[in-house]
C-alpha cells in the first residue's frame, strides 16, 4: 500500500532533507514523487545537466527504505529555454503568446519543446534506470491542465496533418463539418485553421475534432517519453489524470489515453463549499476506476487540508483527511499519496497544505497524517482486490465534449451535472457504480445508465441495444442519442423521424421538439416535478410512467419504459427533482433485481463500498454524518483489531474495514 506525497527537497536548504526523510518514516511513508518541476535545475543551459543534488536525494531515499516515483521532469520548461525558443509557448484562441513565469509554457505541437524533452528524458533515464530507490515513473504532471488547447502556429499545422489521417480527402471532411452551411465549404488543407476567436459560433464539428486532435498531440508527447523510459528501464510508467476537470475546455480524453498506462493514476481535490464533495470525490474515483478497467490505481495527489486556489480555501474538518483517504481506498486505490510533502515556502501554491504544514509537527495535520499512515498499514491486505459493481454510468469523452459546444437548446444541458445527480442518486440509494463507455461490454450490469449521451457512434448505439435485448434495465436521459460521431443530427433526410435519433426504435418514442425551460422554472409531472428541460412527443411502443400536467408541453410523455428481447430502455426526457429521481431509481432497482442495502434508509450518511479478491473480501464503512452507525457485518475490524459480533458500529466522523468472515 502506497503511502506518501510529491516531495521537493530542491525548494528547501539541504539541511532539511536529512530531517524530512525521519518525519517521513515516522509518518510511515514509503513512496514519494521526486523531480516533477526540476527541469530548470537539472539542465541550466542546453545540453548541460546537473544531477548532483538528485543523486543525493535520491541515495538518501534510499537510504532510509523509501521508494521514489520519479518524475522525467518536462512539465515546466525553464525560462531559458522559452527564451531561446519563443515559438514553443501556446497561443490562445485570440492569437495571445502566452510566456513563462508559471508553468506548462509550452506548446504540443512544437518541435523544440518535444526534441528538448526527450533529450532530458534520456538523460534521467539513462541515469537513474538501475537506481535501487526507483520504483516507477511520473511522465510530465497533470497533462493540458495550463496549456491547452494551443491555438498557435505549430498546433494548426498538426491540425491539418491529423485531419487529412481522419478523413483522407477534403471532401469527405467538407460532408463530416457540414460545411455547405455559412459558406464554409474548403478546397484545400492549407485553408484550414484552428477554431480561434470569429465573429461568432466557430463551426462545431471543427471545434469537436480540435479537441480530438489536442488530445491526441499530448498523448504524442506522452508517448515519445515513456517509449525512452520504456527502452531504458523495465519499471511501470504512469501520468497523473486530472479526474473529471478535462472537459472541451481543456480537453484530454483519459478513455483513450488510459490503455497506455502501466498503473492508472489520478489528483483528486474536493471542492471545499460544496456539500456534497464526499460524493463528488466517489463520483471521481468510480471513474477512475472505469479508466483502470476495474484494476487498482493510485491516488497521485489530494490536499491535506486547504488548497491555494479556490475563492474560499476552506481546511479539511478533523477527521476528513481521514475519510477522503479511505474514499479513494474503498473505490480501487492502491496508494495514497498527496501533493505535497512539505508545505512551500514561496511561490504560488504556498498555502497549499502539505503533510507537514508550515506549523509543523505540534498540528491537527500532522496528527492526523500520523494517524493516516498507521491505518493504512493495518488495511494494506486490501491491496490487488478489486470493486465489484451491478451498476454503472455511461460517460463518453465525445459525447461530453460535444454537448458542450456553444449554440445548444439551453446552457442548462450539462453532461457533467447530469452524470453527478444520477451518481448522487446511485449514492444515496447504497449502490456502488461503475462508469464506462458505450462500447464497453456492459453484460455484467444490471442497470446501466446513460446520462445525456448527446453524441453516439453507431457502434455505442448498437452495444446499448444489445445490453438491453440481453436482458438489462438501460436509462437514457434527455438529449441523448441526438447527434453522430461529427455533431451531424440523426435523421432521415426526406422523413426525419424526431428524436432521439439513434434511440428512437429501442426507447418506443418520437420526440418532435425541446421545449427547455427558463432559469429556476419546475414543471409537475404526474409523478412528481421537473425542471431544466421538457419535450413535446409521443410514444410508438414504450408504456408511459409519468407525464408533463402543465405548459406547452402537457400531456407529452416525461418518462417511458419500453420492452426489448429480455430487458428494459427507459426514457428520462427531463431532470426529475431529487424526490421523483428517488422515487424513479427506486422502481428501476425493482426492474434491474438489486436490492437497496438497509443502511442506505437507517443511515443515510454512511458510505459502504466492498473490495474483493480470491483470497477474501473487506467491507468499507465510511460515516460522514454527525450520528453513529450500525452496521450488520461478520468479521474481524482491521484499524482496531476487534471482532464484529455481528454488528458494526461506525462513530460520527469515522472509519471502519472489515474482513468478512
Amino acid at each position: 500500500m502506497a503511502f506518501g506525497a510529491d516531495y521537493n527537497p530542491e525548494q528547501w536548504p539541504k539541511e532539511v532533507w536529512k530531517h524530512d526523510v525521519e518525519l517521513m518514516r515516522e509518518a510511515g511513508v514509503n513512496l514519494v514523487s521526486v523531480g516533477i518541476f526540476s527541469w530548470a535545475l537539472l539542465e541550466p543551459e542546453e545540453g548541460r545537466y546537473e544531477f548532483g543534488w538528485l543523486d543525493e536525494v535520491m541515495d538518501l531515499l534510499h537510504a532510509n527504505g523509501i521508494a521514489v516515483d520519479l518524475a522525467n521532469a518536462s512539465a515546466s520548461p525553464p525560462p531559458w529555454f522559452t527564451v531561446k525558443y519563443p515559438d514553443s509557448a501556446p497561443v490562445d484562441a485570440n492569437g495571445v503568446r502566452q510566456t513563462h513565469g508559471s508553468r506548462q509554457a509550452f506548446a504540443a505541437c512544437s518541435p523544440d519543446y518535444r526534441r528538448a524533452a526527450a533529450a532530458l528524458t534520456t538523460a534521467i533515464a539513462q541515469r537513474y534506470s538501475s537506481h535501487p530507490a526507483l520504483a516507477m515513473w511520473h511522465i510530465h504532471n497533470e497533462y493540458g491542465c495550463h496549456n491547452q488547447p494551443d491555438f498557435g502556429p505549430h498546433a494548426e499545422r498538426g491540425f491539418r496533418e491529423w485531419l487529412e489521417a481522419r478523413y483522407g480527402t477534403i471532401d469527405a471532411l467538407n460532408d463530416a463539418w457540414g460545411t455547405a452551411f455559412w459558406s464554409q465549404h474548403y478546397y484545400n488543407w492549407a485553408e484550414i485553421m484552428p477554431p480561434r476567436h470569429s465573429g461568432t459560433h466557430v463551426n462545431p464539428t471543427q471545434q469537436l475534432d480540435f479537441a480530438r486532435f489536442s488530445s491526441d498531440s499530448l498523448l504524442e508527447c506522452f508517448e515519445a517519453e515513456a517509449s525512452i523510459i520504456r527502452a531504458n528501464s523495465d519499471k511501470p510508467v504512469t501520468t497523473n489524470f486530472m479526474g473529471i476537470n478535462m472537459g472541451l475546455a481543456r480537453p484530454i480524453d483519459y478513455w483513450r489515453w488510459a490503455p497506455r498506462m502501466d498503473i492508472v493514476s489520478n489528483d483528486h481535490y474536493l471542492m471545499a463549499e460544496d456539500p456534497r464533495n464526499h460524493q463528488d470525490l466517489a463520483l471521481v474515483a468510480d471513474l477512475t476506476r472505469g479508466w483502470a478497467q476495474s484494476n487498482p490505481w493510485l491516488l497521485m495527489e489530494h490536499s491535506t487540508s486547504a488548497v491555494n486556489w479556490q475563492q474560499r480555501n476552506i481546511a479539511k474538518s478533523p477527521g476528513q483527511m481521514l475519510r477522503n483517504s479511505f474514499q479513494h481506498l474503498a473505490r480501487g486505490a492502491d496508494g495514497i499519496l498527496f501533493f505535497q510533502w512539505r508545505a512551500s515556502r514561496a511561490g504560488a501554491e504556498k498555502y497549499h497544505s502539505g503533510m507537514l504544514p508550515h506549523a509543523g509537527r505540534d498540528t491537527k495535520v500532522w496528527r492526523e497524517v500520523v494517524e493516516l499512515g498507521a491505518a493504512l498499514e493495518k488495511a494494506s491486505e486490501v491491496a490487488g482486490s478489486r470493486v465489484l459493481a451491478d451498476a454503472a454510468l455511461v460517460f463518453d469523452t465525445d459525447a461530453r465534449w460535444a454537448a458542450e459546444l456553444d449554440s445548444h437548446p439551453s446552457v442548462e444541458a450539462q453532461p457533467v451535472r447530469e452524470l453527478r445527480e444520477w451518481h448522487d442518486a446511485l449514492f444515496r440509494a447504497g449502490i456502488t457504480t461503475d462508469v464506462r463507455q458505450s462500447t464497453d461490454d456492459l453484460s455484467a450490469y444490471r442497470l446501466v445508465v446513460a446520462p445525456m449521451l448527446y453524441l453516439v457512434t453507431d457502434d455505442g448505439a448498437a452495444n446499448l441495444r444489445r445490453y438491453v435485448e440481453g436482458g438489462g434495465t438501460l436509462v437514457l436521459t434527455y438529449f441523448s442519442g441526438i447527434v453522430d460521431q461529427n455533431d451531424r443530427i440523426i435523421m432521415d433526410p426526406i422523413d426525419g423521424g424526431g428524436y432521439p435519433g439513434a434511440f428512437r426504435e429501442l426507447l418506443g418514442i418520437e420526440v418532435e421538439e425541446f421545449f427547455p425551460l427558463r432559469a429556476a422554472e419546475a414543471v409537475p409531472l404526474t409523478e412528481g416535478a421537473c425542471g431544466r428541460w421538457s419535450e413535446l412527443g409521443r410514444t410508438t411502443t414504450a408504456e408511459v410512467l409519468s407525464r408533463y400536467k402543465a405548459g406547452p408541453t402537457a400531456g407529452s410523455p416525461a418518462i417511458t419504459r419500453n420492452e426489448v428481447g429480455a430487458g428494459h430502455a427507459y426514457y428520462v426526457g427531463t431532470a426529475p427533482d431529487s424526490e421523483a429521481l428517488a422515487g424513479l431509481l427506486s422502481r428501476l432497482l425493482d426492474d434491474a433485481g438489486i436490492e437497496s442495502p438497509r443502511h442506505a434508509v437507517e443511515h443515510p450518511d454512511l458510505e459502504v463500498v466492498r473490495r474483493t479478491s480470491d483470497g477474501g473480501s473487506w467491507v468499507f464503512a465510511i460515516n460522514h454524518g454527525e450520528d453513529d452507525a450500525r452496521l450488520a457485518l461478520d468479521g474481524t475490524e482491521l484499524l482496531s483489531g476487534s471482532p464484529t459480533a455481528g454488528e458494526l458500529t461506525v462513530p460520527a466522523g469515522a472509519v471502519a474495514v472489515v474482513r468478512l468472515s
